[in-house]
């Protein structure tokens, strides 16, 4: 006796985008790329696999990517470590380095697609999420520090988005942190009775991190704690000045806070967040900053690097929120038909009417007239073209428009089969 099969789901955490949704990630992409491509961006394409040693030293093993969220497992094969990109920096990094992108000049590159975290999944954090990624390497000035920012505020602006406030500090650099960690140890050692679990574990080994707490209990010791920012020197705080005048140059409000340290060990200098509250408690929509010394660290030629990374989910429903979205049609013209001559007909004009561009169904099978209609107008078509016997003996067809044609066009029309592409191409 065969057994029944068990019906498999989607795993949790990691969710199917469906054809309407996905249609709407489409629209989204396309506002991405074009919006990039306005700065001089290029796409650059890495696996989703990498070795795991690039993210346990790229972005700090005593972080909670690493030490909680990585999906990690031993190749079978050759015995290597492996993991699922957890976040896109790293891989990018990785794959400057391997190809030498710097050898002649900086780059401005980006990234989209599915990074990985086992997390508990909730409203706005997936374990398959995606990311817009971000990276302006071999530039050192505040001026492109400020650049990204200044573009993410064109972004909002392009899509409608007004719920969405800058966060904004400086983590200076290695000396000044060092400075600024000894005493924080100092401090964090006079108040270890509120110190959760996390607190207590990392008090040693990544100070800042503590700062970064969600605990309640432990804000008021937070709030208290020495700031990094009271440890810059004269160079850091330049670089901090000159990112604030170029934002307000540019209209751009900000909020400085000096608890703001970034969930990665590679940044100095410029860290950001842009946040919302339209989305719950996980309301940071894009974070980045600058990472100076990530290159290096990884192998490569010392040079200097910034850059972001949004929520594509998060992004994609503050979107919705923001305004009604009209579904995307399925195509521009819908082919109805009746009888064996006019299906084969219809596959010809089909291809006809492809050929100047147009996105065209063909109805599959047979069917009622009505029936066909009916899934003509849910297609989102804005034309219908008819052809049945009539049609066929006379090389006609009758064309209906749907939706979208204007007052002056004739609700139906008949015409001749060679002029068609041409007809409703120039209706547009």
């Amino acid at each position: 006796m065969t057994q029944a099969f068990q019906k498999v789901s989607a795993l949790r955490g990691m969710n199917d985008a469906l054809p309407g949704v996905g249609a709407r990630w489409e629209q989204l992409e396309a506002i991405v790329r074009d919006w990039l491509a306005g700065y001089g961006y290029r796409n650059l394409r890495t696996p989703v696999l990498e070795y795991t040693r690039l993210f346990t030293r790229g972005i700090g093993e005593v972080t909670d990517i690493v030490e909680k969220e990585m999906y990690t497992f031993t190749d079978a094969l050759n015995g290597d470590s492996l993991t699922l990109r957890p976040e896109m920096t790293a891989g990018m990094v990785r794959a400057t380095i391997e190809h030498n992108l710097l050898y002649d000049r900086p780059q401005r590159v980006y990234a989209m697609g599915p990074v990985f975290r086992h997390e508990r999944p909730q409203r706005g954090r997936y374990r398959q999420f995606h990311q817009i990624d971000v990276e302006a390497l071999g530039f050192a000035g505040p001026d492109v520090d400020a650049e990204l920012i200044v573009m993410l505020g064109r972004l909002w602006q392009r899509m409608g988005l007004t719920d969405v406030r800058l966060e904004l500090n400086s983590l200076g650099q290695a000396e000044e942190r060092a400075a600024h960690r000894a005493a924080l140890i100092t401090y964090l050692e006079s108040h270890k009775d509120v110190l959760d679990e996390d607190g207590l574990r990392r008090m040693y080994s990544n100070p800042l991190r503590v700062l970064d707490t969600k605990n309640p209990a432990m804000q008021a010791m937070a709030d208290a704690a020495p700031r990094l920012f009271d440890f810059l020197g004269d160079e850091s705080r330049a670089h901090f000045d000159g990112v604030c005048k170029r934002l307000d140059d540019a209209g751009i409000g900000y909020r400085l806070n000096p608890r703001l340290v970034r969930g990665l060990d590679y940044y100095n200098l410029t860290v950001f967040e842009w946040v919302t509250d339209r989305i719950g408690a996980q309301g940071t929509v894009c974070g980045g900053g600058r990472y100076d010394g990530l290159i290096a660290l990884l192998g490569g030629k010392p040079n200097p690097a910034v850059g972001f990374a949004i929520g594509m989910e998060r992004l994609l429903e503050l979107w919705e929120q923001a305004g009604e979205r009209e579904a995307e049609p399925e195509c521009d013209v819908y082919i109805v038909h009746q009888g064996e001559d006019a299906q084969r007909l219809a596959a010809k004009v089909g291809e006809r009417l492809r050929d100047v561009g147009l996105a065209v169904i063909v109805h599959a099978g047979s069917g009622s007239f009505k029936a066909q209609f009916k899934r003509a107008d849910t297609s989102g078509a804005r034309v219908a073209v008819i052809l049945g016997a009539d049609e066929v003996a006379s090389e006609t067809a009758s064309v209906k428009y749907l939706r979208g044609a204007g007052d002056a066009a004739p609700a139906q029309q008949q015409v001749p089969l060679a002029a068609l592409p041409e007809v409703l191409k120039s209706k547009g």
